[in-house]
């Protein structure tokens, strides 16, 4: 299978399914001499893993993770490191009766039709289990960016018809929302959507926004790799996500020229800064140093236990409920996946960025020369 690899220095390639022995990531390019320890990484998998509330799967995993090698006294060496985490709770009986049928929603039929075969258990490489390998991953980027005082930093949004206040946002209430939504009255909106929507068999689909602090001016490679769009293409490859939008996204459609320019003002120190920030921190594919803000819509889990109408291998249509345990919303175990996958690509275009000019190549090597 290709595509399993994501990145061009900072490169990442994941494996395993999800009813498999074991899910992992092997990370290429990662500069030694970063501060790394199996807890750095277990505190983001932690906001991952699944049966932390009533709004998850109760699929029981610890999602424990094991590095197997990369790292030496505490410290990244510059070789490949290699993360393991183990399936321990998988209940593939929970999928024998769909074992010939594609269900809706599912990446099941495109499988079958490109490979000939596919692993019905959970979706294999199509289940959501999938992004274990992002997150590790993720969490060692974010270790990197870290060190130069980046902060990568996302929240659910809305869920449903309900959508957080931008007036009552505390980041300090994240991880106290049992769906991470930084609004404490939302929060209370959103848990009576989804307890409707678990009472009548359902799940629904929301958003998460993601925002990046102190990144620097000049990342980005035009015209095929910029930053916009590579960001667009890893936020896109997480299964769920159908929509990414930079800034103001869509809503620039909308707008006059005059309204979504940054303009440039002067403080009383006559230091230039930018009156806003519709760009969202990028202009051309480069990064322009203003606080990098996306945001990404993801659609309702497919795999509800209402009766649906589902094809299968005999070219019939069959009336199947999908049996196992799933998440109501994906959001809410979703926010430490789209940091990974923001956190994957500026620690990528960071390292690229190193080599766009002499001055910079000269600054490592002529503080290398004894």
């Amino acid at each position: 299978m290709a595509g399993s690899t994501f990145g061009t220095i900072f490169q990442i390639s994941t494996w395993g399914e999800s009813h498999g022995k074991g899910i992992g990531v092997v990370i290429d390019g990662c500069p030694a001499g970063i501060p790394l320890t199996e807890e750095d990484i277990q505190k983001q998998l932690d906001r991952r893993r699944p049966g932390q509330n009533r709004y998850t799967t109760a699929r029981a995993e610890s999602d424990q993770v094991e590095i197997l090698s990369g790292v030496f006294e505490g410290q990244t060496t510059g070789t490949p490191i290699s993360l393991l985490v183990r399936n321990q709770d998988q209940r593939s009986r929970d999928y024998g009766s769909i074992a010939e049928l594609y269900r809706p929603g599912h990446a099941d039929y495109g499988y079958d039709k490109k490979y000939g075969i596919r692993d019905y258990r959970g979706g294999g490489r199509s289940s959501g289990r999938e992004t274990i390998g992002r997150v590790a991953a993720g969490a060692v980027a974010q270790k990197l960016l870290g060190e130069l005082g980046v902060s990568v930093t996302a929240y659910v949004s809305s869920i449903g018809p309900v959508t957080i206040d931008r007036n009552a946002i505390d980041f300090s209430y994240i991880e106290e929302s049992p769906v991470r939504m930084p609004d404490a009255n939302a929060t209370k909106k959103a848990l009576d959507w989804l307890e409707a929507c678990i009472q009548s068999q359902d799940s629904s689909g929301g958003a998460i926004e993601c925002i990046v602090k102190k990144l620097p001016a000049g990342l980005g490679e035009p015209c095929f790799e910029k930053l916009d769009a590579n960001l667009s293409k890893a936020l896109m490859s997480i299964g769920a996500v159908k929509a990414v939008e930079i800034g103001d996204g869509t809503a620039v459609r909308f707008a006059k020229g005059s309204e979504n320019n940054d303009t440039y003002l002067e403080d009383d120190n006559r230091i230039p800064y930018k009156a806003s920030n519709h760009s969202g921190g990028i202009l051309g594919g480069i990064s322009d140093g203003s606080p990098l803000f996306l945001r990404c819509s993801f659609k309702p889990t497919p795999s509800i236990a209402q009766p649906q109408s589902m094809l299968g291998k005999d070219g019939k249509c069959h009336v199947e409920s999908i049996h196992g345990r799933h998440d109501p919303i994906i959001v809410a175990r979703a926010v430490p996946v789209v940091e990974a996958m923001t956190a994957l690509t500026l620690a990528d275009h960071l390292l690229l960025a190193m080599t766009s000019r002499m001055d910079h190549v000269k600054k490592v090597w002529n503080s290398a020369t004894p």
